[in-house]
């Protein structure tokens, strides 16, 4: 009877959380961590993980892949990787939900490598693994003898055709069995790739407690540097969250781009033209994740850094604003005690305070070496190297680093 409890306290509507609004979110590996025996290593953190207070760690990918970063997929019901074995992800996986923290699996389903050598020469067959699909499995666009993609290539690789109703009935069965196998949250790699109708029909048919979609464009630049006005950029991964039913969110590249612009003394950035945050944070919030750097941005790829050195003014932000945050494990884990500390310090403040995806925001300031804003009317702070402090007895200090401070009411 146990066992049914749970599956009825898990099969709550897909909104539940979305609604809540108090997510946190660790990105739990990087470019190299295949080459450490991930598994095992997470699995150590868990209780750390489950301490600092959040609420769902986003896993590398865990199939089988040609690539030991896990997103050049083949055999996708093998949970054998270069991250470690299936026997040590369902060891980390148990973990995880003994500790109540969720798992998210990293589901890259815009390409597969193939087996065989089909239509064209091509390996574009996948003979002999299980979702043994034919050329028709693949678009025409990439070598196959499907449809057109619905979305943008991923270059070099099989594409999967999303429109042939086989591909995906057996894509919502694969991740129907992710759900079985533990994994309670989704990540879609590569979004544009494919139409966002296709993500709302797999979220539907797997019911993921949370998903994010990784829908990521070039921001508007200039001969100068980044445009101010990014409108057209965030709109598009509204666009996005919108034709998945409202039921993904997405990762904020916008505030991302802007805000890593603003840490180099440019904060006027941080203000958009209609006094609100210049994301995908300042018009839907509670789809929004906002994040400093990943494993593409960030790592040993670094196609995209956050300054290394203002990393803490960016936690400073997110943690303290709408959105649902997500830290990065490098920072978290191998920047050094005091950023873990100063991070989990942010993140007590947000929880007690209670700040959610739908908080409200006041930008008090947004100058080039000043940002300041209240949020929720709980909590205000600044980050730069303009000193500020509010007005008013009942705001005591909270906590405070190099170039930012937060403050809380008595």
């Amino acid at each position: 009877m146990g066992n049914m409890n749970n599956s009825v306290e898990e099969s709550t509507d897909l909104g539940t959380v979305l609604r809540k609004g108090r997510e946190i979110l660790l990105q739990g590996f990087n470019w190299e961590s295949h080459k450490y025996d991930w598994w095992r290593n997470l699995e150590k953190k868990v209780p750390d993980i489950a301490k600092s207070g959040f609420t769902s760690v986003w896993l590398p990918p865990a199939v089988n892949s040609f690539s030991p970063e896990g997103y050049l997929p083949q055999n996708l019901y093998s949970l054998n990787s270069s991250y470690g074995s299936e026997q040590l992800l369902k060891a980390l996986l148990n973990k995880l939900k003994q500790y109540k923290v969720r798992a998210m699996a990293d589901i890259v389903i815009n390409h597969r490598i193939g087996t065989t050598q089909g239509h064209g020469g091509i390996y574009n067959r996948y003979d002999g693994i299980p979702l043994a699909w034919d050329e028709h499995a693949v678009t025409s666009c990439t070598g196959g003898l499907g449809n057109r993609s619905t979305g943008d290539n991923f270059h070099g690789v099989p594409n999967i055709d999303h429109s042939q109703h086989f591909v995906r009935k057996d894509i919502i069965g694969w991740l129907q069995w992710l759900r079985s196998v533990g994994f309670q949250d989704f990540r879609f790699d590569f979004a544009r790739g494919y139409a966002a109708k296709y993500v709302k029909e797999y979220i539907e048919g797997a019911k993921p407690i949370f998903s994010v979609g990784e829908h990521w464009n070039s921001c508007n630049y200039n001969g100068y540097g980044l445009d101010y006005n990014q409108d057209s950029h965030r709109q598009r991964i509204i666009n996005w969250i919108d034709a998945t039913g409202q039921l993904s969110t997405a990762f904020d590249f916008t505030t991302k781009g802007i805000l890593q612009e603003a840490v180099k003394g440019q904060f006027w950035r941080l203000r958009d033209s209609q006094g609100k945050p210049p994301g995908v944070m300042g018009l839907w919030p509670s789809r929004a994740v906002t994040f400093i750097d990943n494993h593409d941005t960030g790592s040993t790829q670094a196609h995209w850094p956050f300054p290394s050195n203002h990393i803490m003014e960016g936690y400073a932000y997110i943690l303290t604003h709408p959105g649902i945050p997500t830290i990065f494990y490098d920072h978290f884990y191998d920047w050094g005690d005091s950023i873990h500390e100063q991070v989990v310090k942010l993140m007590d403040i947000r929880r007690r305070q209670d700040i959610h995806s739908r908080s409200s925001v006041r930008i008090l300031e947004a100058q080039n070496n000043l940002y300041s804003a209240i949020i929720g009317e709980k909590v205000c702070m600044k980050i730069g190297d303009g000193s500020w402090c509010p007005t008013g007895s009942e705001w005591t200090l909270a906590t405070s680093g190099q170039r930012y401070a937060v403050w809380q009411k008595q």
